[in-house]
């Protein structure tokens, strides 16, 4: 290659990889969290970014892929990305995020920190090298209180003005290790999601998870997001 077209390829931006739906997945794992429930949480979202219908709905987007990572929030500045950003295609890909998710150690502690966590996401999808149609970070908890970092409202605010939406999955109740609220789910409608479509999926029972976090995934990636219902799953 000639010097001078070489300088001009070094110097050319890299150019994004275009998919439909670019997703964060902030998974909980502050004080009220144990390891257990770390597990928990892992395996369902592992069984659910495998489901045939899911796949199914990755399928029939736009470009027929996604990009997902998954991350573990806890206090301000304790935001691991235990999976980093994966484009999502085929059931091999799926298996393959899956697979990483399982067995990385515990690297978030401490107590909530809402806001923090809600920035971190939006840093991820504004400093990766993939431009999806739609933006979304998909929230889950279990507690809608916020101990330190940011404001949530400001932070909320200020994910909502880059164009990106918030859907909140509330943890109800698992293993009554952490605060059981009954209103949980008003809570996260209030003060967390927001954007278009915004939506919340509530996780009452152990048995529901995996399927609560499989109906969010659908409703995530198909863009068939309800504009004032709220879908459950118990």
């Amino acid at each position: 290659m000639r010097p001078l077209a070489l300088a001009l390829t070094l110097a050319a931006p890299a150019l994004a990889e275009d998919v439909d739906l670019e997703l964060v997945l902030l998974a909980d794992a502050s004080g009220s969290i144990d390891m257990a429930e770390i597990r928990f949480q892992r395996q369902g979202y592992a069984e659910a970014i495998t489901d045939s219908a899911v796949l199914a709905a990755i399928a029939n987007t736009a470009y027929g892929r996604i990009a997902v990572t998954y991350v573990e929030w806890a206090s301000a500045g304790e935001e691991d990305v235990v999976v980093p950003w994966t484009i999502i295609a085929t059931p091999e890909d799926a298996a393959a995020f899956a697979a990483a998710l399982i067995p990385p150690p515990r690297m978030a502690f401490g107590r909530n920190a809402i806001g923090s966590a809600l920035l971190k996401g939006k840093e991820l999808i504004e400093t990766n090298e993939i431009e999806g149609w739609r933006k979304v970070i998909d929230f889950s908890g279990d507690s809608a209180n916020s101990w330190g970092g940011p404001p949530v409202a400001e932070a909320r605010a200020e994910v909502l003005a880059a164009g990106i939406t918030i859907n909140g999955l509330p943890i109800l109740c698992r293993s009554c290790n952490g605060p059981a609220q009954g209103d949980l789910e008003r809570l996260y409608r209030e003060r967390i999601i927001g954007g278009p479509g915004a939506f919340v999926v509530v996780a009452e029972t152990d048995a529901g998870f995996a399927e609560a976090v499989r109906r969010k995934l659908i409703l995530e990636i198909s863009g068939r997001m309800p504009q004032t219902e709220m879908a459950r799953a118990e």
